[in-house]
């Protein structure tokens, strides 16, 4: 593990890819991936607060830091054990109070490069409700597709 970058993010399996949920601090990264846990059937924490992740073969990689592998802070509750999947690849990023983002979104921001890997990105305006608005990134295809 060492040398593998950390960053301040959480992320869910959702199906065979994770979201890899980012923000700033109080944002709601916690609350989103919670809420993902008991609105979708297949989804399984990785990481919650602090995510490592590496680029491999091309592919995005997560897990969780090994101090708080299979915890997660629900607010009123404190930090809570559920199950966790160790390891899984990163499908989406989901950018929370992000400022760039708009009602109709551009190439430029429904993309993000991160650790050499192009990811699809989900970028949520502050105040705006991120489970609604993945969940319906989830179930349905742009328009022009």
């Amino acid at each position: 593990m060492n040398g593998v970058p950390t960053i301040h993010a959480s992320a869910v399996l959702i199906g065979a890819k994770a979201a890899l949920i980012r923000g700033p601090a109080g944002s709601g990264k916690s609350q989103l991936a919670w809420r993902l846990l008991g609105a979708l059937p297949f989804a399984r924490l990785v990481a919650d607060d602090r995510a490592h992740v590496e680029m491999h073969h091309g592919r995005l990689l997560t897990r969780p830091a090994p101090a708080l592998a299979g915890l997660i802070e629900i607010r009123g509750l404190g930090i809570r054990r559920v199950a966790y999947e160790p390891l899984a690849e990163v499908g989406l990023v989901v950018d929370l109070a992000a400022e760039d983002a708009e009602r109709v979104p551009g190439r430029s921001t429904g993309k993000v490069t991160l650790a050499g890997v192009a990811l699809p990105r989900l970028a949520v305006a502050p105040g705006q409700d991120p489970e609604h608005l993945l969940l319906a990134f989830l179930g349905t295809k742009p328009a022009g597709d």
